[in-house]
This record gives C-alpha cells, structure tokens and sequence, in this order.
C-alpha cells in the first residue's frame, strides 16, 4: 500500500513538473514577442515622427531668408555731375573688380579718364536691367558720354546696381542665396559627385560601397581623406540635426536620409543640398549654399565663376574652417587640387583642364567685401516703417527686396561732416560731450538720403534721429507767422508789429514774461524783421493775438502728428520734438504749402520677383501756399540778414538758401533747419544728459548744416510765386508803396488785395531805388 501510494505520488509529481516547465515556456516566448512588437511600435512610431517632421519642414517653407535691403541706385547719364574717382569709389561699393578680360559681370577696366565696365543683370521694383557692356568717358564737370559698346551708340540712362546696405536676419543668423538645380553650373555637380558621392544617383540613401571605399581610402592614406556619408546623410545632418558627434545622431541621420530617399527625387534632394551645405562664416552669420558661397568668397553669382574656382567651393564642404581660403590658403589650394583630380578619374575632366585650373591662384576677394548693416540708423527706421505693414517674422525670414531711398555717397559725406564739424566744436569751452542727429531729404520728394542718429555709427544704440524728443526753440516761429499770414487782412509781410515786453498769466497764476535772447526791446518793427532777427516779444504778441490753439493747428496741418500742450511758450519753441518730426514740419514749407509724407522706403519685393509694396509720392495741400511763399521769403532774409547770414561765407550771394536757427534756455539744444533747391536737412546738437552747451542755433548746428550742403547742394532755390501773390515796391520804413523816385524802396510778396494803398512821400528827387536780395531773385 505504500508502494502504491509511492508510485502515485511519483506519478503526479512528474506530471505536476512537466506542466510547470510548459508553463514557463508559454511565459518566456509570449514575452518576447510582446517585447518584439513593442519595439516595432516604438521603432514604426519614431519613424513615423521622422517622416512627418522631414516632411513638414521639406515640404514647407524650408529656409529663414533673410531680407536684404538696398540704397537707391545710381542713375548715370551724360552731365551727371561724378568725378571718375568718385565713380571708382562707387564701383569698389557694389564689389566690382578690375579685370583686363572683362572676363564675367561686374568687372571694369580703368584708362585715366575712360572705364569701361562690364554691368550686372538686375531686377529692380520696377524693371529688369539686363548686363551692359558700356564705356564712360568723364571730364572735371562729371560724365561727358556713356556708350553702349556692342550696339555702338549713346546710352540715354542706365541704373548701375544698387549698393546693398544691410539685411534683416531670423533669430537664427543664417544667409543663403537660393539657387535652382538646372542654375548649378555642371562643374559644380560633378564635383561633388566626385568629391562627395560617385553613387549618388544608384544608392537609396546610405551607401555600404561608398563606406567601404572610404575606410580604404583612409587607411592608405593615414587620415582622414574621404567621408562615408552620402549627400543625402549629409543634407540630413545640415537640414535637421546638430553637429554632435554620438551614435544616436548617426542613427537618427540613416534613417533620415532613407526617409528623404524614399518621399523625394535625386534631383530635388541634390537642389536642397546645394542651398543647404554650411560653407563658412560671415561674422556672426552663417555661409549657407554654394550661392551665396560664390559671392562671400569670390564676388561673383556661381554662375559666373571658372572651374578652378568652382572646385574650391566643393573643397569647402569637407570642412569650411579647416580649408577657408582666407585663412589656410596652401590648404585649400591643395583640397582643391585634390577635388581636381577626383573630377578626372571619374572622367569629368581632361588632363589638360585639370593642370590648367591648379595653375590657377585662389583669387579669393577679401572679407570686407561683403559688410554688414552700415548705417544702422538708417535702417532701424526702415524696420520701424516695415513693422507698420508686416509682422517682423516675415519680413526677416522671406528673403524680401527693400529698396530704399539712401543715398551712399551723401550719407558717407554727412557721416565725416559730422565728425570733423563736432571735432571742431567741440574745442570751444562749454562745448563737451556733444551728440547729433541729422536728417537730409530731397526737396522734391520727402525722400530720406541721409541720416545720421548720433556720432557712433554702431547698432543698438539710442536713435536720436527718432527718439530724442527736444524742445525746439526757435524753429517754432515760422509756423506763428504762417498762422498770422493766412489771414491777410490783418498781417502781411509789412505789418508793423510790437516787439516789446508782455506778460503772461498762467491758469495756475504764475506769470510767464519772456524775453529777446539779447534782453532787448525793439519797439515797432515790420512783420518779416521781427522773424528775420528771430525777436521773442514780437512773436510771442502775434501769436497770442491769433491764437494758441490755430497755431498748433497749423503745426499739425504740417505733419506733426504729436499732439502739445497749449501754452503760451509753446510760442517759442517749448514743446518738444524729434529731428524727423521737425524735417517733416520744413518739408511742408520746402514744399511750398503741400505736405509730401517724408518716406524710407520706394518698394518692396517677394523673393519670387512679385511687387509686394510701393511707397508712391503722395502730396496734398496742407496750408495756403501764397503765406507759405511769404514765409519763405522772410526765411531767405534769415539767411541774409539774420542769424542764418554765416551760411553766405561759403555760398554763393544769390544761391536762396532758406532756413531757421532754434535755441533752447541755458543753449541745451542748437537747432538748423533749411533747404537749397534740392535738399532739406535738420540738424541738432546738444547732450544726452541736457546740460548746457554753449553754443546757439548759428554757431553750433548751422557750421554743420552748412559745411554739408556746400558739398552736396548743386541746385540754388528758386520760390515760384503763386498767383495770388503780388510783388511790389515799398518804402522799408512806412511800409507805404514806393517808386522809384524811392531810395528806400524794397521789393515785398503781398497776397493779392493786402498790398498797401497809399503811397509814401519820398521827396521830389528821382532815384534809383536800392536793391534788395529779394529784388536780386525777382527782377522786374
């Protein structure tokens, strides 16, 4: 019986460990092939996460363009007034270079007076100029001929190129000049095909032939001569990953380069990789695409540049630091070289065409010929202008074409005026630490040539053009006086006026009783001499007589838009504005009583050629021309007579300069504003920190106005009297009508119907009358 029980349990024991051993089995494989499929899931969904993210950003907007922003360009023509050097300086701007074979666009030959140059296609907002090849004769006067070398005749116009002043980068600092695949010159593919892939039309991805042959290759050569990874790999690396160096990286990069095989064609991966492939650094912004490469390190469009130079290009990709030119000439002469030879064992390239590209030098042009933003002033306001129509991610990642209003070459003469002219001054007592702004617009048009935001042309720094708001004196009163002579029954330019002491009393009680900056009184005057000789008195009466509020009417009519404070001092200057607003204001006058909005920017244009924005001329009759033409009569008396009569020691008597001097309490602020017959400019010195600085509006910011209009000015000013006004002869000290029977008969602007009536009693003798400076423009 024991026994029996023995056996039994024997039996179910050994039956009980068989099903626990296939128990356990069941449990180990169910386990590995949850494990396997939840690697697949996990491998499938990261693929999956891959593949959307090649995609979206492959198939989407696939580079941050940066905007690139242009001066205006030059317009040449016979009798434009450039000397030959200026016009080499001008050339040397836009990165043309001597080249006795003219042998691509954007080359010139110089022979003493002569150039002939070899221009560039280019597309501006209004029209494409194909390359010209054109030859300049010039005279001490500026261009005698331009002519048209291959047709043999005389070119009208022509617009070189403009001169690219700066670029509004992304967030991330990269600059790139697209190019389309069928624009790579055929050297340039083979090369890398050589150089880079030879499979890279039959592999899908990843090559194990090109590993293999680069391991060899390695190993013989005892370095590191030639890379495994793919073009494809490559474009992965560059487009979507860092430069780190791990296994993860390498992995993520293969199955990268799988997914971009398998979703897009040869083609479109290789036209990626040419506007992709990191190819050096600029400064603080990164070289990106054999286009752009082309012109950072050789001055030209890649599809202008000779093999040798090509094959240079294609050497960079193994390592832009290690083989730049600039740097380790004998390096890259010797990858580049090598690139060469790859070329032709691949039989791409002929023994002759190889032995010829080494025999090449690198030519490389130097850093400096690509800058950065030069006149940040001036571009902080075209920014400003461009956030009023775009949001600021678009207009620095679209690859826009602004065309400005700059004009260079005024711009670089404004910059040394400033700097010579505060060098002076500043050797005078109280006259330290000076700062300016200055702003230059044409007369015509309210186009911003020059600008100048301080004495430090640098970036991020206070823009004073824009933002130093400064009370403006003096320059107030032509506005008083506009107001007074809009209503001509009661003031004309001959209306006797009182420059004598008056008290003011404020809402608050206080008294305000200003005074004439030399505590003089004047008595009765005439209307235009009291705003000749700038008297405080005289305006402060005229200006309470027709009122606070129309004056700032006025004010505003003219296209300042800031609303000030209705205070009687507002009357001489207190409230305060910035250099561009008081541009705007003189406009206005320089426009002969039609406001012209002052302007940055001409157009904008798409990266695909599409016109996006224009900036048309506006114009609109903002105040009574025929008192805005007595007004600047009396502003030419300024000039003449009063405190503006320092301008005529370097002007010719009857160029017509117009303007005003402004100072502030304590000399805080000297102020200019004026214009010849074709530029407006508005100057301001002072400090930063407003103490006093010694000096008033004539002998602190006219030295500058002057010294800079005297350079650029060509055109005197010419007033054109509306209908409505008429010119005649009075005696200067009754202010009655006078002939010639009159020595003191002067020439006045009246409003037609506000002339005197009567006649003054001159005496019995016959003379010739004096002439004025206004008779000197306006003879009978």
């Amino acid at each position: 019986m024991a026994e029996r029980t023995k056996k039994n349990s024997v039996r179910y024991g050994a039956k009980k460990t068989t099903r626990s051993s296939g128990s356990g089995s069941h449990w180990f494989r169910n386990l590995f092939l949850l494990t396997v499929a939840g690697v697949l899931f996990v491998f499938i969904s990261y693929l999956s996460f891959l593949d959307y993210n090649v995609r979206e950003q492959f198939d989407g907007k696939r580079w941050s363009i940066p905007a690139h922003v242009y001066a205006n360009p030059v317009e040449l023509y016979a009798g434009y007034n450039i000397t030959a050097a200026k016009f080499e300086e001008l050339l040397q701007q836009l990165h043309y270079r001597k080249d006795a074979h003219l042998s691509f666009d954007g080359t010139y030959i110089r022979n003493g007076s002569q150039f002939i140059v070899k221009t560039r296609d280019f597309t501006f907002w209004d029209t494409a100029q194909p390359g010209t090849l054109m030859k300049l004769d010039f005279t001490d006067a500026g261009i005698a001929s331009i002519i048209d070398v291959k047709k043999s005749q005389d070119i009208a116009i022509i617009r070189m190129d403009p001169v690219q002043i700066g670029s509004f980068y992304p967030a991330i600092k990269e600059d790139r000049v697209l190019i389309k695949l069928d624009e790579a010159p055929d050297a340039l593919i083979k090369g890398l095909l050589a150089s880079e892939d030879r499979d890279f039309y039959q592999h899908f991805g990843i090559s194990m032939r090109g590993i293999g042959r680069a391991i060899w290759a390695n190993l013989r050569a005892g370095g590191m001569v030639q890379g495994g990874s793919t073009i494809t790999q490559q474009l992965a690396k560059n487009f979507y990953l860092s430069s780190e160096r791990s296994l993860e990286r390498k992995i993520k990069e293969a199955l990268m380069a799988l997914i971009l095989e398998f979703r897009y064609s040869k083609d479109e991966i290789m036209e990626a990789y040419l506007n992709e492939i990191y190819l050096g650094q600029n400064g603080a912004n990164a070289v990106h695409g054999f286009g752009l490469a082309s012109e950072f390190y050789f001055g030209n469009s890649l599809k202008d540049l000779p093999l040798e130079q090509v094959a240079s290009l294609v050497a960079l990709v193994r390592g832009p630091s290690e083989y730049d030119p600039r740097r380790y000439p004998e390096r890259a002469v010797q990858r580049r070289n090598l690139v060469l030879d790859e070329m032709a064992a691949e039989s791409y390239l002929t023994e002759k065409q190889v032995l010829d590209a080494k025999a090449k030098p690198l030519s490389v042009i130097p850093r400096a010929q690509r800058v950065g933003n030069r006149y940040p002033g001036f571009l902080e306001l075209v920014k400003r202008r461009l956030k009023e129509e775009y949001r600021e991610e678009d207009f620095t990642s679209d690859g826009l074409k602004i065309f400005t209003t700059l004009d260079t070459q005024i711009q670089d003469v404004l910059e040394k005026t400033v700097t010579g002219k505060l060098n002076q001054l500043e050797k005078l007592p109280k006259a330290k630490r000076l700062q300016t702004a200055v702003v230059v617009t044409r007369r015509d048009s309210g186009e911003i040539v020059a600008m100048v935001s301080g004495r430090e042309n640098s970036a991020g720094g206070f823009n004073r053009a824009l933002d130093a708001v400064r009370p403006i004196g003096s320059l107030i009163k032509p506005v008083v006086y506009l107001t007074a002579l809009e209503n001509p029954k009661k003031y004309t330019i001959t209306t006797s006026v009182s420059d004598t002491a008056i008290v003011i009393r404020g809402q608050n009680g206080t008294d305000w009783a200003p005074k004439n900056y030399d505590h003089k009184e004047h008595g009765r005057i005439p209307l235009h001499t009291a705003l000749a000789k700038s008297y405080n008195l005289a305006t402060v009466r005229i200006g309470m007589d027709v009122g606070i509020a129309r004056t700032a009417k006025t004010l505003k009519s003219m296209g300042v838009s800031k609303e000030v404070e209705l205070v009687p001092s507002l009357l001489l200057g207190a409230s305060e504005l910035t250099p561009m607003e008081v541009t705007q204001m003189y406009q206005t006058l320089a426009g002969d009583g039609f406001l012209t909005p002052i302007k940055a920017i001409r157009a904008v244009i798409a990266a695909n050629g599409e016109h996006l924005q224009s900036y048309p001329f506006n114009v609109k009759q903002a105040v009574d021309p025929a008192a805005t033409y007595i007004v600047n009569t009396i502003l030419q008396e300024v000039m003449h007579e009063g405190t503006g009569h320092a301008a005529y020691s370097v002007f010719p008597y009857d160029y017509g300069l117009v303007g005003k001097t402004g100072t502030t309490n304590d000399s805080k602020d000297s102020w200019f504003a004026g214009y010849t017959g074709d530029y407006l400019a508005t100057v301001w010195v002072g400090r930063d920190d407003n103490k006093p600085i010694g000096l008033t509006g004539a002998t602190g910011a006219l030295p500058v106005w002057t010294s800079l209009m005297r350079q650029i000015s060509t055109q005197p000013v010419t007033l054109l009297p509306p209908d409505n006004i008429k010119i005649v002869g009075v005696d200067r000290y009754t202010g009655l009508l006078a002939n010639n029977a009159c020595g003191n008969a002067r020439a006045y602007p009246y409003i037609a119907g506000s002339e005197p009536t009567l006649y003054s009693a001159c005496g019995n003798e016959v003379v010739e009358p004096e002439k004025s400076w206004f008779e000197e423009f306006f003879p009978d």
